[in-house]
């Protein structure tokens, strides 16, 4: 399911970590240009995760009833937010420095910006530990799931939920008598609600051992792929900043939401060509779409391309959780050339994507726009 690393967010926020391997699922996963700005914001970003675990334990740190319960919190956050580019909170922080002016980005409101981006983190922190137990996923940013660390098991859920709670508590610390804090509320909760559906409409339509290839029409993937990604991952980011830089108005959302929501599909899309063409060394993920019965993009345009004969061997070898069979169904996308496929869609879609920006961009930052698309294109992880 949908849904790397060389400077990450350690388990103390300060020091940069190196991992061998990262997660396709990442958004934004190309190697960001490297300029000392970008630096500067990353280690910026990336210290001020001790403050956010010190945010949401430091209170009831050794509390004799629930001491234990705040511990396992803390043992949640180091262990799950280092692997990551933390690209979607450095979105919030650097769009809130796209949309205000200078003199408006004082201490506090690049601190509040920096609270928000890891809220953000968080809350794709919380979809990963539960869409991992989901499609019983075995690795993640280069090391054991969750879930599957010793000791872990189906607490995980438990876990899942928890991480989600404290966005809320950290948005009412921080954010609490400003202007914008009902719509950054209204945001969050709605995101996880569009989610959640995206999530429950994937699990409907791949049921372990019912394959239907009936059910995998291009409407369903679209479906899918709308709710899965694009609010989570394109859209919060962006729309936290423009909420915070004064940007509350219907028509500069909707004209955001246009360029962004096609953004995700074109995420989706890589990450289902990444789930089986991708290298696992590079994106820190085996991937497991074809055992899983996925409604992904590349068997929906195999299922537009196929004879009879290949539908019939599709459907006898999709969602079976077998090397042989999954290597057949690996096969025929390679009879049908869906990399050549994959190639033209991505040309296709990006200059799709840089015609939206240049309708629907007025009044918001082009530049915020411009640069998640090039981060995007052509990615390998």
């Amino acid at each position: 399911m949908s849904l790397g690393c060389c400077l990450i967010c350690s388990a103390r926020g300060i020091v940069p970590v190196k991992r061998t391997m990262e997660p396709e699922e990442e958004p934004w996963t190309m190697a960001p240009v490297k300029t000392s700005a970008a630096s500067s914001d990353l280690q910026e970003f990336s210290s001020f995760f001790e403050r956010i675990v010190q945010d949401l334990t430091a209170e009831e740190w050794g509390h004799p009833e629930i001491g234990d319960a705040v511990s396992r919190l803390r043992e949640v956050l180091e262990y799950n937010a280092p692997g990551g580019k933390c690209n979607q909170g450095m979105t919030v922080l650097a769009s809130v420095r796209e949309l205000l002016p200078p003199a408006q980005q004082d201490v506090e409101t690049i601190e509040r910006a920096l609270v928000v981006g890891w809220c953000v983190e968080l809350l794709q922190m919380a979809m990963l530990i539960a869409d991992d137990i989901m499609d019983n996923s075995t690795t993640r940013r280069g090391h054991p799931c969750w879930y599957k660390k010793e000791g872990i098991g189906l607490d995980a859920i438990n876990d899942a939920f928890l991480l989600e709670s404290c966005i809320y508590r950290l948005l009412r610390k921080h954010c609490r008598g400003q202007s914008y804090y009902l719509n950054l509320l209204e945001l969050f909760l709605e995101t996880s609600y569009q989610a959640g559906l995206g999530q429950s409409l994937d699990a409907i339509t791949a049921q372990p051992g019912k394959v239907d290839l009936a059910r995998y029409t291009e409407t369903r993937y679209k479906s899918i792929a709308e709710y899965k990604t694009p609010p989570c991952l394109f859209y919060l980011p962006v729309a936290t900043a423009m909420f915070m830089a004064g940007k509350d108005q219907e028509e500069d959302h909707r004209n955001a939401k246009t360029i962004l929501l096609e953004m995700g599909e074109f995420f989706q899309i890589q990450n289902d060509y990444l789930d089986c063409y991708g290298d696992p060394s590079v994106t820190g993920k085996i991937g497991t779409d074809i055992q899983e019965n996925k409604c992904g993009w590349l068997v929906v345009e195999a299922l537009k391309r196929m004879t009879p004969e290949q539908r019939r061997r599709l459907e006898e070898n999709y969602g079976r959780d077998d090397a042989v069979k999954v290597q057949r169904v690996k096969q025929l996308y390679e009879d049908l050339d869906l990399s050549t496929v994959y190639r033209q869609y991505e040309e296709e879609s990006y200059q799709r994507l840089q015609i939206l920006i240049s309708q629907h961009a007025n009044g918001l930052s082009k530049e915020t726009f411009l640069g998640l698309a090039r981060k995007i294109y052509k990615r390998q992880k």
